[in-house]
């Protein structure tokens, strides 16, 4: 598989302190450590061999790594007593750790060592637009997602449901994050259908056939292993009242549409459009985690119906639509919060050819937004 040089320097971050890193399941961590840490120490948890001796002997760590090279602990949630002996040895050796893992959900269990403010937090995502360049697909990104593994693979479908399968066995199932895989596993599909919208924990219960307090620590579980976001109301406004439920989208549109049982997303549907919505939450996350930019990103939503799909601090308003030919009907939400807040930017984001500027809002191709989001010109 080709390597793609990613916009996250974790190398630069280790030659001054050590390093949490987290992102889903085959985000691309391996493959970044193995391309920027080629003389790093390496110890998988994701091997047996390897799991069973760290975790009768910590200390092992101390008798191999007796050189100043950084060391790599690979899905450290898999053994969170390992960091009693990592605090050891950055206090007594001022070793480098990078830790990495695709869920947070032991290491934010209470009594878990996370070293004090003694490591960097760092977020990797799946592959963004920028890091693609001239190799970027709109419409492939939306159908097979941006997971490394599966944009290069022959058959994104086969390899999306292996995908599937693995984070329900090894992150839910062995994690011991439920005891019933089954439940989960309708939620998770029912879950897919809802993705972009706000969250409505009886409708899903009902349909899921489980309990509204399991759904809710179900998308726990979700945002935990890192497959889920909420993205919160924007409350800020002068006037208007707004609604109170946050949205939730999943980390990959690909993953989203396996989990839906479509074959593809086509042009001007629903799902294409929604997907589309996703994948700009997607880029401006990974914009804001790679440039540490911090910066909210919420959604604003009347109880009238305007709204507007992201607010970004008062940086910026942005809408999304895949329409070739933006009418004045798609400018409601974005005019409508100018009453409530001075923006910086409004923005619709579309697919028409060309930006052009009607009543103080920006409308804007949408590879034209992508270059300006990673130029810092958006927040």
């Amino acid at each position: 598989m080709e390597y793609i040089p990613r916009k996250l320097d974790v190398a630069s971050v280790l030659k001054r302190k050590s390093c949490f890193l987290f992102g889903p399941r085959q985000s691309g961590k391996s493959s970044l450590i193995r391309a920027t840490l080629q003389d790093a120490h390496v110890f998988d948890l994701l091997s047996g061999d390897t799991y069973r001796r760290l975790a009768a002997h910590p200390g092992y760590i101390a008798e191999v790594c007796v050189d100043d090279r950084p060391v790599v602990i690979d899905e450290i949630q898999k053994l969170p007593s390992l960091l009693d002996e990592v605090h050891r040895l950055i206090e007594e050796r001022q070793m480098r750790f990078l830790l990495t893992g695709s869920s947070a959900r032991k290491l934010r269990r209470g009594g878990v060592n996370l070293l004090g403010g003694r490591a960097r937090m760092r977020h990797i995502h799946p592959f963004s637009a920028s890091e693609l360049g001239d190799e970027f697909d709109l419409r492939k990104a939306l159908n097979v997602g941006l997971l490394p593994g599966i944009w290069f693979s022959d058959d994104p479908d086969d390899d999306l449901s292996s995908y599937i399968s693995l984070y329900l066995e090894q992150e839910i199932m062995q994690e011991g994050a439920t005891r019933n895989l089954p439940a989960f596993s309708r939620f998770l599909e029912v879950a897919s259908l809802c993705s972009g919208a706000q969250i409505n924990y009886q409708a899903i219960s009902s349909d899921a056939q489980v309990p509204r307090s399991t759904v809710m620590e179900y998308f726990q579980i979700l945002r935990d292993t890192l497959v889920a976001t909420e993205v919160p109301v924007w409350r800020k406004g002068r006037s208007r009242k707004t609604v109170e439920t946050a949205k939730f989208h999943l980390f990959d549109s690909g993953v989203t549409r396996r989990l839906q049982g479509r074959r593809s997303l086509e042009p001007g549907t629903a799902e294409y459009g929604r997907a589309f919505e996703s994948w700009l939450l997607h880029e401006m996350r990974s914009f804001a985690d790679t440039s540490r930019r911090d910066a909210e990103i919420a959604y604003w939503r009347t109880r009238t119906g305007l709204e507007v799909d992201f607010v970004i601090g008062t940086e910026a308003a942005v809408e999304a639509k895949t329409t070739r030919a933006a009418a004045r009907s798609d400018l409601k939400g974005l005019k409508a919060i100018a009453e409530e807040a001075t923006f910086r930017r409004r923005i619709l984001v579309c697919d028409e050819p060309r930006r052009r500027i009607v009543d103080g809002i920006e409308i804007l191709p949408w590879r034209e937004f992508i270059g300006e989001l990673w130029s810092g010109a958006v927040f």
